[in-house]
């Protein structure tokens, strides 16, 4: 059975050191059958609405955040991970090159040297630009989710209503939320069908989420995603991520905090009793 890593809306350079290190630690010690990051990875703030008419606007970050995520993200993680890599593009990742071409018509047609994928060096990195709706196992397709509209403040709920649209299995990003939600679609040709939608999660501090104000408070859950896929089912899975960086997969801890020998605190991975 193969193993699938699915994590998304890192959105560097606003990530949470925490779950970032953890999480990249434990690609390295579990060694998924395929990783992919399904949108956000970057969030590129300076091109944003939210930065229109402010001096962030001036500020001209595009070049150092991209430089950050190679640092550390894509860096940390091909030093422990050689495998199959995907990266969706989200609706922050294509913040540059869509300011580009609304702000400086005359300069569009360079748009594509602003693509997130060569400002991150895909290439370099061996990384696979995988584009929506790409299938990951049977009846089971990955999106960023900003493709599509309405959203949901329930965790799980926005993915399943796209599962039900389209008729397959939906795992997204976009939403913050951690979550899975089925739903019976009645029979068919004699057989019951079941739909799902996976949100998983994100990476993000959202304290340093500026956008939401003074004292504002998000329907976040920071995590990711595990999928297990055989040629006939694809099994999900939540991955809830503590306060402190630390989660459970299959039994066993990861980013819990111990002393070791010296009275230093290391963090470690070991199995639960």
């Amino acid at each position: 059975m193969k193993r699938i890593v699915v994590i998304s809306d890192t959105q560097i350079p606003y990530h949470d050191p925490r779950y970032l290190k953890t999480v990249i630690d434990f690609i390295g010690s579990y060694q998924p059958d395929e990783l992919y990051q399904i949108g956000d990875l970057n969030d590129y703030d300076t091109p944003s609405r939210w930065s229109e008419g402010t001096r962030r606007e001036y500020e001209q970050r595009v070049k150092a955040d991209s430089e950050a995520t190679k640092r550390i993200f894509l860096g940390p993680i091909r030093d422990v991970y050689d495998g199959p890599f995907g990266i969706l593009e989200g609706n922050h990742d294509l913040r540059p090159r869509t300011y580009l071409s609304a702000k400086a018509p005359a300069l569009a047609e360079y748009a594509d040297d602003f693509h997130f994928s060569r400002l991150l060096d895909f290439d370099g990195f061996g990384v696979d630009l995988v584009p929506p709706f790409h299938p990951v196992g049977p009846e089971t397709v990955l999106l960023h989710g900003h493709e599509v509209k309405g959203l949901s403040q329930e965790a799980g709920r926005t993915a399943l209503r796209h599962a039900i649209k389209v008729g397959v299995n939906v795992v997204m990003g976009h939403t913050h939320r951690l979550g899975i939600v089925r739903s019976g679609t009645g029979y068919e040709g004699g057989k019951r069908t079941v739909r799902w939608g996976m949100e998983v999660g994100h990476l993000m501090a959202p304290s340093k989420a500026g956008y939401l104000g003074p004292g504002g408070v998000a329907n976040w859950q920071p995590g990711f995603g595990l999928l297990y896929v055989d040629d006939a089912h694809v099994a999900p899975s939540c991955i809830d991520i503590a306060a402190d960086g630390s989660f459970v997969v299959e039994g066993r801890a990861y980013g819990r905090v111990a002393r070791d020998a010296g009275g230093r605190f290391v963090r470690k991975e070991r199995a639960l009793d």
